[in-house]
């Protein structure tokens, strides 16, 4: 945690039970290869497909890579869905967080709390 009481970047983030959030590469990944597995194709015909290399997707499903937007468009056409249809799947599963009210740089009373979709 830093001073001013903010996460410190590149550090998992805890939810209520101490457990770490999962990132939304994970849960990105994870449906990339449901949605590959679901429709028996191999890893190698869909990075075919999408234009990258069957190493590069393959991190890509284990939430080591954190690919561009570019390259999870060319990945959902390769599974026959969007970049929404991914994401409104991986929605389902992702972390949400409620934040506390935090004190405003501005003197005010604070930032509203509500739900936040933590993405990585």
């Amino acid at each position: 945690m830093t001073a001013c009481g903010l996460e410190e970047p590149n550090k998992p983030v805890s939810d209520t039970v101490g457990e770490p959030q999962r990132l939304w590469r994970e849960v990105v990944g994870e449906q990339i290869r449901q949605i590959r597995t679901d429709r028996a194709e191999r890893l190698t015909d869909v990075a075919a497909r999408a234009g990258v290399s069957p190493q590069y997707l393959s991190e890509i499903e284990r939430g080591v890579k954190d690919p561009s937007s570019e390259v999870l468009a060319a990945v959902a056409g390769a599974l026959g869905t969007s970049v929404e249809g991914l994401a409104r799947r991986a929605y389902r599963l992702a972390p949400v967080l409620q934040l506390r009210a935090a004190p405003s740089f501005a003197g005010g009373r604070g930032a509203a709390a509500g739900p936040v979709l933590l993405a990585a």
